[in-house]
């Protein structure tokens, strides 16, 4: 790898159904570093008010609103310049909150012992959502625990996933 490569982009999920999110990753996670919060996950969804850019930022002890704006206004003008996005949007930096996106296989092996809720992209074992105790990870396979029946998904296969509150 030459100093001219792009620096690889951790796997995030769901970003190979949408490239926009591995776009805005590499233009929002220099900024978030230069600014002490971590980019915590990238949503671009169609919703009945139109399209919503979420950015998720996160720190030890909490973001505040003054790091929210401060991403918001900073972001806006570098997507403004640097992406050609065809549809209006509307850019939302909050943080993860208690039901904090996991996107990151990183994420799952940090929260291991929570309560989660995966959807995947496929069905397993009939279904594709799964609600419970995230037991392990294991290079990208995910194992929950739903009443007693461990499950094993891998992360390529997950299409959404967040901790559930206790």
């Amino acid at each position: 790898m030459n100093s001219q490569t792009e620096p690889a982009l951790p796997k995030i999920v769901g970003m190979a159904a949408n490239p926009l999110v591995a776009q805005v990753w590499r233009l929002a996670e220099p900024l978030c570093l230069s600014e002490g919060v971590e980019l915590a996950h990238i949503e671009f969804q169609r919703e009945h008010k139109g399209r919503t850019l979420r950015v998720y930022i996160d720190k030890p002890g909490g973001v505040t609103l003054d790091d929210c704006t401060a991403i918001s206004r900073q972001l806006s003008d570098i997507l403004d310049v640097s992406l050609d996005i065809p549809a209006s949007y509307r850019l939302e930096v909050s943080s993860p909150g208690l039901q904090r996106p996991l996107g990151k296989l990183d994420d799952f092996k940090r929260y291991a012992g929570r309560r989660v809720k995966i959807r995947t992209m496929q069905a397993v074992k009939g279904q594709k959502n799964f609600t419970g105790v995230l037991k392990s990870v294991d290079d990208t396979k995910i194992r929950i625990n739903i009443n007693d029946i461990c499950i094993t998904l891998t992360f390529e296969d997950i299409a959404k996933a967040h901790l559930v509150g206790s």
